[in-house]
């Protein structure tokens, strides 16, 4: 009788627990956007040429800046929609001595869930 009790208490125990990843697909999740958000219509006012004080007009603040010298620039953005899988963007502006923009490096990953 006792050993009936707890088998019956275990399977349904295991029952529950199964069905919390049914329930996963029923509970709302947010959009999760970190960091500094990439717009195209931001992006394609980037060219080669433009200084440091227009580039930050338009992108904002780096989130990251070379500590060594200003001439590298990191904007970086991670999205989680929904139940699509992860994805980063990586936005890196490379400046000469002059604070003249010579490179962008535009860089999308895609995390599998």
């Amino acid at each position: 009788m006792i050993s009936y009790k707890i088998l019956t208490i275990t399977w349904i125990a295991l029952m529950v627990s199964n069905g919390c990843s049914i329930a996963d697909k029923l509970v709302y999740h947010p959009d999760l956007i970190q960091g500094n958000y990439i717009s195209h219509y931001h992006l394609v006012k980037i060219h080669i040429g433009m200084t440091q004080e227009q580039v930050r007009h338009i992108l904002g603040t780096p989130q990251i800046s070379d500590p060594f010298s200003n001439d590298t620039w990191y904007y970086i953005c991670r999205q989680k929609i929904r139940r699509q899988p992860l994805q980063q963007q990586t936005l890196k502006l490379s400046f000469n001595n002059q604070g003249i923009l010579t490179d962008i490096d535009n860089k999308k990953i895609e995390f599998i869930h």
